[in-house]
């Protein structure tokens, strides 16, 4: 557990980047200073919009800006953060509002978490849209095929023996990790062929992820 820690806190700390994950990493450690500078370690609202205003400004001198289309033909489903398109036939665009986080930071930092913890669904950031005068993360993902909602207990089963306690409902810590991982219910986690695949993931850091 503690080498996963250590790999975690030099994914979310560190400042490298690799790979196609370079633009997720990039706006991350943006995202990480602009914080540290305005000296704000629980974020409020007010600070949200100081930090979107900020991320436009970003987005526009990076060219991180997502230029392709985003066709109400292609529209598959829409949940309370997020609306699901069709990309081509193996895979699937996000737009996600980051209202479940009470920063941008925190979204990225769980998108970061995930590619680690879940490989076979990662998200590749593509960039971000603004719809009325809403700001969206854009990001791609996996399609699997042939699977069917997971059964919850099975879940249980196995985030338990990696040492993910259930807290309530669907919802678990990782104290040894300083990690909460939320909202998996059966249409966020699929089955096929014994495996399990996470999909829309929720992952929050607490102050026992930054100890040693």
């Amino acid at each position: 557990m503690n080498r996963i820690k250590n790999e975690l806190q030099h994914i979310i700390i560190g400042d490298g980047q690799t790979g196609v994950a370079s633009q997720l990493k990039k706006t991350q450690i943006f995202l990480r200073r602009n914080a540290q500078a305005s000296g704000h370690s629980k974020p409020e609202k007010s600070f949200k919009r100081q930090e979107e205003a900020g991320l436009k400004r970003f987005a526009g001198r990076q060219n991180l800006f997502y230029n392709g289309p985003v066709s109400e033909n292609n529209f598959i489903a829409r949940g309370a953060e997020q609306r699901v398109y069709r990309f081509d036939d193996f895979h699937v665009f996000k737009l996600n509002e980051s209202i479940f986080y009470e920063s941008w930071l925190d979204y990225f930092n769980n998108l970061l978490i995930h590619n680690y913890f879940f490989k076979s669904t990662a998200y590749e950031f593509l960039g971000f849209v603004v719809e009325n005068n809403t700001l969206n993360a854009v990001v791609k993902q996996e399609f699997v095929t042939d699977a069917f909602p997971a059964d919850l207990q099975v879940v249980k089963r196995f985030l338990e023996f990696n040492g993910f306690m259930n807290v309530r409902r669907n919802d678990y810590v990782n104290e040894e990790l300083g990690l909460i991982f939320e909202d998996l219910h059966d249409e966020n986690v699929l089955s096929k062929d014994g495996m399990l695949y996470f999909i829309d993931t929720i992952f929050y850091l607490t102050e026992k992820f930054y100890s040693t």
